[in-house]
C-alpha cells in the first residue's frame, strides 16, 4: 500500500466535514488536483462522481474507497479523510463511513490499483486494528492506525522504515496538536517555501497575506520537516513534498487550507409596507 503511505508522508490526510459524502468527496478531490505532478485542468471530482454513479463504493466496517480514472499515464495517487462523526454513504453494513481512501487511477497504473485495493480491503477485513474507529479521538490516533495497517502488509519481519520514521515524527512532536479542522467551507492556496540553515525562509504564493502569515512563523522550515505541517492563524499548511539540494537548502512543495467562516445568518428582511386600500364606490 505505497500510494497509501505516500498520501499519508505528503499531507493528504486531513479531517473531513460533517456535511455528508458529496462534499467529503469534492475535498479530497481537491486535494489531488493540487498534486503538482498532475496535469493542469484534470477534472478528479467529476472522474470520481462518474464512477460513484455506477456503483456505491463503500466496503463496510466503516471505510470507503471511491476512484477515478483518466485517460493518461501517471502515478497512483491517493487522499485520505476521516470523519469523526461518520458519513451516511450507504454502506452495505449499514455503518457510518468514518475513513474514505480516494484514489485516482491513470491508465498506466490499473493493475497496481488493483494489486493496492486488493490488499487494503483485505486488511480492513483481517486486522482488528481497521475496526472500532469510531473510538478514535483525533487525527494523529488515526494516522498511527494507518501506518499500523500499513506496516502489516509488508512481507519483511518489522514494519516498514518509512513508516516508522512517520509515526516516530508524529510521536515525537513537542507541541500539543491544533485543533482540527473541519472544512465546510474553505479556501486552498498553493504555497513553495524555500529554506536553508543560513537563508530566511522564502515563500512563494499568489496570496500577500498568506505569504506574510507563513513567512511570520517561528521555526518554519525544521517544523516541516519534522511533521509535515504547520498552522497559524485560520491557516494550515501542508507538506506535500520536500526536495533537497546542495548546501542544505530544501525546496517544500505545500499546499495552505483556511475554513472559511460563513458568519451569521442574514436577518430576515422587513415585511413590506402596507398602505391604505382605496375602495372604489
Amino acid at each position: 500500500m505505497q500510494t497509501l503511505l505516500d498520501a499519508i508522508q505528503e499531507g493528504r490526510l486531513i479531517e473531513l466535514p460533517e456535511n455528508g459524502k458529496e462534499r467529503a468527496l469534492q475535498i479530497l478531490a481537491s486535494l489531488i488536483e493540487a498534486v503538482p505532478s498532475l496535469p493542469p485542468e484534470t477534472d478528479v471530482t467529476g472522474a470520481v462522481a462518474n464512477r460513484e454513479r455506477s456503483g456505491n463504493t463503500a466496503l463496510g466496517l466503516g471505510w470507503a474507497c471511491p476512484h477515478g480514472r483518466v485517460p493518461f499515464d501517471g502515478e497512483l495517487l491517493c487522499a485520505i479523510g476521516w470523519s469523526p462523526a461518520g458519513i451516511d454513504y450507504g454502506a452495505p453494513d449499514g455503518q457510518p463511513v468514518r475513513i474514505v481512501v480516494m484514489y485516482l487511477v491513470p491508465q498506466n497504473q490499473k493493475n497496481v490499483y488493483l494489486k493496492e485495493i486488493s490488499s487494503l480491503v483485505k486488511t480492513i477485513r483481517d486486522k482488528p486494528d481497521a475496526k472500532g474507529l469510531e473510538s478514535s479521538a483525533d487525527l494523529n490516533d488515526i494516522r498511527n492506525r494507518l501506518l499500523d495497517l500499513i506496516s502489516a502488509t509488508k512481507d519483511t519481519e518489522g514494519p516498514d522504515t518509512r513508516a516508522r520514521m512517520i509515526r516516530l515524527e508524529a510521536r515525537l512532536a513537542a507541541t500539543p496538536s491544533p485543533p482540527p479542522l473541519t472544512l465546510a467551507g474553505y479556501t486552498m492556496e498553493p504555497v513553495t517555501v524555500v529554506a536553508g540553515p543560513d537563508l530566511k525562509p522564502v515563500v512563494l504564493t499568489q496570496h500577500r497575506d498568506l505569504m506574510e502569515v507563513i513567512g511570520s512563523i517561528p521555526g518554519l522550515a525544521e517544523t516541516l520537516n519534522r511533521t509535515g505541517s504547520v498552522e497559524s492563524g485560520p491557516w494550515r499548511l501542508l507538506c506535500r513534498a520536500a526536495t533537497h539540494y546542495q548546501a542544505d537548502r530544501v525546496l517544500f512543495d505545500c499546499l495552505a487550507i483556511k475554513a472559511v467562516n460563513p458568519g451569521p445568518p442574514a436577518p430576515p428582511p422587513p415585511p413590506a409596507a402596507v398602505g391604505p386600500r382605496n375602495h372604489s364606490s
